[in-house]
C-alpha cells in the first residue's frame, strides 16, 4: 500500500541512523589500530621485546588508543553541536545566501514559485531557500532535521543553467528526500565524518610545523632528529587520515546510493515530466556540479543532487549512481534523444565526452539503477472504500499538483507578495483571525491587540489582505499561512513570542475556539517554537502507552465530524475502536483545549513511524462520515498530519 512505503521508509531512515553508528564505529577501531601501530613503532625502543597485541594492553598502547577514541569523539561532538541549528546552520557552512522572499530577481522568483507549487502539492512547509552565488556547477541540496524547518540550497549555475522544466525536476528529487525522512540522516553523517576525519587533520598540523620549525632551527643534530621524528608521526597520521577519508566515502556511499535512485523515481512521480529531471542530469554530466568554492564539498557529496567533489576510485566511493544510468533508468533511450538534441549547437567533442562515461568525467560515478514509479492522479478522496486517508501522506499526484498551481495562479499579486514580507505575513496571521467577522466588529478585535512597531494592526496592510481572503473563501487560509511561513521564521525568538501572545488576544476575545482558531495556533506554536527544528525520537512503539491523547484527538475529531451527540460517540467509539482492547469503553471528552491537544499531538508524535498511519486513518474516518470533507474538517486532519509530520497533499473540501 502506497502509506506503508512512506512510513517504512521513514522507519528505514531512523533505523539506518543505526547501521550509520556502527560503520562508525568499525572506522574507528581501524583508524585507533592504525595509529597505535604507528605508536608501537616510535615507541619500540621503550617496550623493547613486546609483541603488538601485548603493547595494545599496556599503558602506552592504552593511552594511545583512548587518545585517538577522544579526539574523533571530539571531532564529531563539536560538528554535531555546531549542526545544531538544523538546515540554517548547514547552509550558512558552505557560505549559501538566504534569498528574500520578496526577491525580485528573475531567477530567484522562479525557483521560488516552483518550490511553493511542491510544497502546497505536497503537505510540506514551504522551505528556506539558499543560492550559493559563487558556484557555476550545476547541484542543489536540501537540509534540516524536520520537513517543516528544511532548508534548500541551489548553486548559481542551477538557477541560471537550468530550464523551468529541468529546475523543477530537481526541486522534486529534493523534495523527495524531505518525504522520505533523508535530511537528518544526512546532517548527522556530516557530524560523524568531521570525527573520523580529525586524526588526518591533526597530522597535516604536526607535519606543517615539523617543515616549519626545521627550517627555522638552528640547534644541535638531536633537536633536528627529534623534529624529524616529529614530522614521521605526522606524515604517518595524515597516511592514516586518508584511511579515514576513504572509510568516510564508503560510508558516504552506503547510505547514499539507494536514495538517490528513489528520489529520481520520486521526481519523476511528482512531476509527472522525465525530460525535466533527465534534461537537469545531462547538464550536469556535460557542465559538472562540483562546488569548487566550499572547503566542505566532500563533507556535501552524499547531500548534493549531483556529485560535489573530485575523487578516485569513483566506481568504488561515488554517493550517486552514473549520470548516464540515473538517465536511463528514467526512461530507456533518453539519453540518446537528449543527445542529439545537442548535436547542432555542442562541440562534438563535448558530446564525445557526454557519450562516454570516463573515470574523470562526472558521468562515472557509481553503478545503479531503479524503476521510475508511477504518475497516481487519483483524488486522495476518491475511491476511499479501497483507499485509506494515510494513503495519501507523502506523495504528490495530478490533482493537487493542478490544486497548488490554480491556488497561486488565483492570489492576487499584491496579496502574494505581502505574504513575503515580514510586517505582511504579520498581519495576515491577524487578518486570518478577523476575516469572517463584520468591519465593525474587526475594529474592536484588533484595538484588544497593545503592541509596536510591525506587531500592531497595520489598517493598510489590513485593507490589501482582507478583501482577497473574503474572494477566495475559506479554503485559502492554510495555504496563505504557509506560504506566509519563509517570512514568519525570520522573525527572532523574543519577536515570535510577541506575536503569539497577539494571536492569542484575538482568539481569546470571544471566549468561544473555532476548529480554524484551534489549528492555527497550534500550527504556529509548532512551527515558531524555539526547538521546532529538534527530533522528536521514537519512545513507543504501541498505542497502549498513548490512549489518553488518542481520546483527546479523536474526541475532537469525532466531536467535528457528527452533528449531535449521540453520532460523536458512535463515531468516537469507531474511531477509538483499533486503539483499545476488546471491551473498553472510552469517554468522549466535551472539551479539547489547545494546551491538551498540543500536549496530546507532541506525545503521538513520539510513536513509531509504522503507528502513524492508524491515527490519520482513525481521523479520515470521523471526518469522513458524511461522505465529505469541509475546510475546517480538512484544516485539522491536516493539523493533526503536519503535527505528526506526515505531509499530506490537499484533500478535496
Amino acid at each position: 500500500m502506497a502509506h506503508q512505503g512512506f512510513f517504512q521508509r521513514q522507519a528505514s531512515a531512523r533505523r539506518n541512523t543505526g547501521v550509520l553508528v556502527i560503520l562508525f564505529l568499525a572506522a574507528v577501531t581501524i583508524i585507533t589500530l592504525c595509529v597505535c601501530l604507528v605508536g608501537y613503532l616510535v615507541t619500540r625502543s621503550e617496550t623493547t621485546g613486546l609483541a603488538f597485541a601485548d603493547w595494545l594492553i599496556s599503558r602506552h598502547g592504552l593511552y594511545t588508543a583512548l587518545a585517538v577514541v577522544g579526539l574523533i569523539g571530539i571531532g564529531s561532538l563539536i560538528r554535531w553541536a555546531d549542526l545544531a541549528g538544523g538546515g540554517d546552520r548547514v547552509a550558512k557552512m558552505v557560505g549559501a545566501r538566504a534569498i528574500d522572499p520578496d526577491t525580485r530577481d528573475a531567477d530567484e522568483r522562479k525557483l521560488r514559485n516552483i518550490v511553493e507549487e511542491m510544497a502546497i502539492a505536497s503537505g510540506v512547509s514551504v522551505p528556506d531557500l539558499y543560492v550559493m552565488d559563487h558556484e557555476t556547477g550545476i547541484n542543489a541540496f536540501v537540509a534540516g532535521y524536520t520537513p517543516g524547518e528544511a532548508v534548500m540550497v541551489v548553486t548559481h549555475g542551477a538557477l541560471t543553467q537550468l530550464s523551468r522544466d529541468e529546475l523543477q525536476g530537481v526541486v522534486g528529487h529534493e523534495f523527495s528526500h524531505v518525504l522520505n525522512g533523508d535530511m537528518r540522516l544526512n546532517v548527522r553523517l556530516i557530524a560523524i565524518l568531521a570525527g573520523i576525519l580529525m586524526i588526518g587533520q591533526i597530522g597535516a598540523f604536526l607535519l606543517r610545523i615539523s617543515f616549519y620549525r626545521t627550517g627555522m632551527s638552528t640547534r644541535a643534530s638531536r633537536d633536528r632528529r627529534g623534529q624529524a621524528i616529529f614530522g614521521l608521526v605526522g606524515l604517518a597520521l595524515l597516511v592514516i587520515g586518508y584511511v579515514g577519508v576513504f572509510f568516510g566515502r564508503l560510508i558516504q556511499s552506503a547510505v547514499s546510493r539507494q536514495r538517490e535512485m528513489l528520489a529520481d523515481a520520486s521526481s519523476v512521480q511528482f512531476t509527472r515530466n522525465p525530460e525535466g529531471i533527465a534534461g537537469a542530469l545531462f547538464k550536469i554530466g556535460l557542465k559538472g556540479g562540483y562546488l569548487d568554492t566550499t572547503s566542505h564539498a566532500s563533507d556535501m557529496n552524499h547531500m548534493c543532487f549531483g556529485e560535489s567533489t573530485r575523487m578516485k576510485f569513483t566506481a568504488l566511493l561515488a554517493s550517486h549512481p552514473p549520470v548516464q544510468e540515473r538517465i536511463e533508468a528514467i526512461q530507456p533511450g533518453m539519453f540518446a534523444r537528449l543527445r542529439s538534441r545537442l548535436r547542432d549547437t555542442e562541440p562534438e567533442a563535448t558530446l564525445r565526452s557526454a557519450g562516454s562515461p570516463s573515470a574523470s568525467s562526472p558521468l562515472a560515478q557509481g553503478a545503479a539503477g531503479f524503476g521510475s514509479g508511477g504518475t497516481g492522479s487519483t483524488s486522495p478522496l476518491a475511491n476511499q472504500s479501497t483507499q485509506e486517508m494515510s494513503d495519501t501522506v507523502g506523495t504528490v499526484n495530478q490533482r493537487s499538483e493542478d490544486y497548488a498551481v490554480s491556488l497561486l495562479n488565483s492570489l492576487p499579486s499584491t496579496f502574494r507578495n505581502l505574504l513575503y514580507t515580514r510586517a505582511g505575513a504579520i498581519q495576515l496571521c491577524y487578518a486570518l483571525l478577523i476575516c469572517q467577522l463584520p468591519p465593525e466588529a474587526r475594529k474592536q478585535r484588533l484595538a484588544l491587540i497593545e503592541a509596536g512597531s510591525i506587531f500592531a494592526p497595520n489598517p493598510g496592510l489590513l485593507d490589501k489582505l482582507l478583501p482577497a481572503l473574503d474572494s477566495l473563501g475559506q479554503g485559502v487560509r492554510f495555504p496563505a499561512l504557509e506560504l506566509a511561513m519563509p517570512a514568519l521564521r525570520k522573525l527572532d525568538p523574543d519577536e515570535r513570542g510577541l506575536l503569539m501572545d497577539s494571536t492569542e488576544v484575538l482568539i481569546r476575545a470571544d471566549n468561544r475556539l473555532s476548529l480554524f482558531e484551534l489549528a492555527m495556533h497550534t500550527f504556529l506554536r509548532r512551527h515558531l517554537a524555539e526547538d521546532s527544528a529538534r527530533v522528536v525520537p521514537v519512545r513507543y512503539r504501541s498505542y497502549r502507552p498513548v490512549t489518553t491523547q488518542l481520546q483527546v484527538v479523536l474526541s475532537l475529531m469525532a466531536r467535528a465530524g457528527a452533528d449531535d451527540g449521540r453520532n460523536r460517540q458512535t463515531l468516537f467509539e469507531e474511531a477509538m475502536a483499533g486503539f483499545v482492547s476488546k471491551g473498553e469503553k472510552p469517554e468522549l471528552l466535551t472539551e479539547v483545549s489547545v494546551t491538551k491537544l498540543r500536549q496530546a499531538l507532541l506525545t503521538l508524535n513520539s510513536l513509531s513511524p509504522l503507528l502513524k498511519p492508524g491515527i490519520i486513518d482513525a481521523c479520515g474516518h470521523c471526518v469522513m462520515a458524511d461522505g465529505k470533507v469541509n475546510t475546517s474538517e480538512y484544516e485539522l486532519i491536516r493539523l493533526v498530519a503536519d503535527q505528526l509530520d506526515c505531509p499530506m497533499p490537499p484533500l478535496k473540501a
